[in-house]
């Protein structure tokens, strides 16, 4: 029996140049993949969106491997924009698990193939359940997208690997379809960033959302004094103010802001041998100081004090009432600083 000849090892796998240069390829390719779905979208995609934006019920998510990953991306995203969904994994439906979805609910099928054995057997039991079913898939003539009520087809989609077969490129392509349909779902809601942090109270993303009125210094945390008190009259509402915020807050009759009273004017003015207690505040105080209102983001408002160098930050309403005193400790507690 003849030996088989050693195969001579491909020198450009050995470079970095080599290396880098395939690497591109895989990108270019996935990056073609998600911009040929530009030209499908149509009809079906429309149909698809008014499904998911009039439902009564919730956006099911469902597919099995790569895909069944997908859908659980889909469904948290949508979860995370205001839609209530849930991912169900195809193989455990048919198992019992078809119990957690309902009548008039929408289920959104994920299959590049559109053959994927665990998500075609449950569609009929789907049917039965009441549900209005979406898919996407490649293949808009398969089993998949003939079980179902709308299709939204990517088309043939060459894998971005070796040996033709790892889902790569089909992958992308499907990913970036299901953030269309979900991002384009949220700007036809008008979905709002007020929306969007009362489901994200947690973590880095709510805290970039997080408003003023949630964590300015109000009521007795407010240091309040008249315009027509004295240097040493704020300097007590000053001291004993819960938290001491090292500021005050100027108002006229009306409980309008006039001006600020800081700390670091009491120093300016003794450093100046200007310290009368009895003095007006009225001819000391910082007058029309930069404000900012309860429902602007803190995001905002530590980005003014950090512009102006400034440690608290006036908070007045429509009406220009001091309604809160923002310090910069109170955002470095929320982690904005």
């Amino acid at each position: 029996m003849a030996k088989q000849a050693a195969r001579k090892p491909d020198a450009r796998k050995t470079t970095m140049s080599g290396a880098l240069a395939y690497a591109r390829q895989v990108l270019t390719q996935e990056a073609r993949a998600i911009d040929s779905l530009c030209e499908r979208l149509g009809e079906d995609f429309f149909e698809a969106l008014e499904l998911l934006q009039t439902t009564k019920g919730r956006v099911v998510c469902t597919g099995m491997g790569k895909p069944g990953f997908i859908a659980r991306k889909l469904s948290a995203t949508l979860s995370s924009t205001g839609i209530p969904s849930l991912y169900l994994h195809p193989a455990e439906a048919a198992h019992g698990d078809l119990g957690a979805v309902a009548k008039g609910d929408v289920v959104v099928a994920l299959s590049n193939s559109g053959t994927t054995e665990e998500v075609v057997r449950i569609l009929v039991p789907l049917k039965r359940l009441g549900v209005t079913i979406i898919a996407l898939t490649g293949d808009v003539d398969s089993p998949l997208a003939q079980g179902s009520d709308v299709v939204v087809g990517l088309g043939a989609i060459d894998e971005a690997c070796p040996m033709g077969l790892v889902p790569t490129a089909s992958s992308a392509a499907l990913h970036a379809m299901c953030d269309a349909l979900a991002m384009t779902l949220a700007w036809r809601r008008e979905f709002t960033e007020s929306q969007y942090a009362l489901y994200h109270p947690g973590g880095k993303l709510g805290r970039s959302v997080m408003k003023v009125r949630e964590v300015m210094r109000t009521g007795d945390a407010n240091p309040l004094i008249r315009d027509t008190a004295t240097l040493e009259q704020v300097v007590v509402v000053m001291t004993r103010t819960s938290g001491r915020p090292g500021a005050a807050n100027v108002i006229d009759a009306k409980g309008r802001l006039v001006g600020i009273f800081t700390d670091g004017d009491l120093r300016r003015l003794a450093e100046r041998h200007e310290l009368e207690l009895n003095r007006k505040i009225s001819a000391v105080m910082i007058r029309r100081p930069r404000c900012i209102g309860p429902e602007e983001l803190v995001l905002a408002a530590a980005a003014i004090m950090r512009e102006l160098k400034i440690d608290q930050l006036p908070v007045v309403d429509a009406d220009g009432r001091a309604v809160g005193l923002l310090d910069v400790q109170d955002v470095l507690a929320a982690r904005l600083g």
